[in-house]
């Protein structure tokens, strides 16, 4: 279990957020055009970063241990909600990755077999589950 995540209101906009996780402190917000403050990222950009940091970091702790020749990894994460007839909406993340670096084909398409693997990719692909209590 991670260690909690802790999300309050606080003045500045009218959905300006307090988050507070074990060693760091930011806000998240909706932009101005929903009438808030724009102080931090929206929560779907927060989801995506997520999936782009994970990949990052796993891409970065895999090439390590192959010892590859990889200068720079950068990970660019859109979403969108696909409407299909009348079944829910479905959300799609799409991923692009830059590796700068000396890698072959080869290097490159396992990278992305292990892009594919990370944490967060994990997570959204599979079906989760919330459990929701009031306290």
């Amino acid at each position: 279990m991670t260690d909690p995540v802790i999300v309050k209101e606080r003045d500045g906009g009218k959905y300006t957020q307090d988050v507070n996780t074990p060693r760091h402190h930011f806000y998240a917000d909706e932009p101005a055009s929903y009438g808030s403050a724009d102080l931090g990222p929206a929560p779907y950009e927060l989801l995506c970063a997520s999936l782009g940091a994970c990949t990052s970091i796993t891409l970065r702790m895999y090439v390590e241990r192959k010892d590859w020749n990889v200068e720079n990894i950068s990970v660019k994460v859109t979403h969108e909600k696909l409407h299909l007839s009348d079944l829910p909406p479905k959300d799609i993340f799409k991923r692009e990755i830059t590796i700068k670096g000396n890698v072959d084909e080869k290097q490159r398409a396992r990278i992305i077999e292990i892009a594919n693997k990370c944490p967060v990719h994990r997570t959204l692909e599979a079906s989760s589950e919330i459990e929701t209590r009031e306290v």
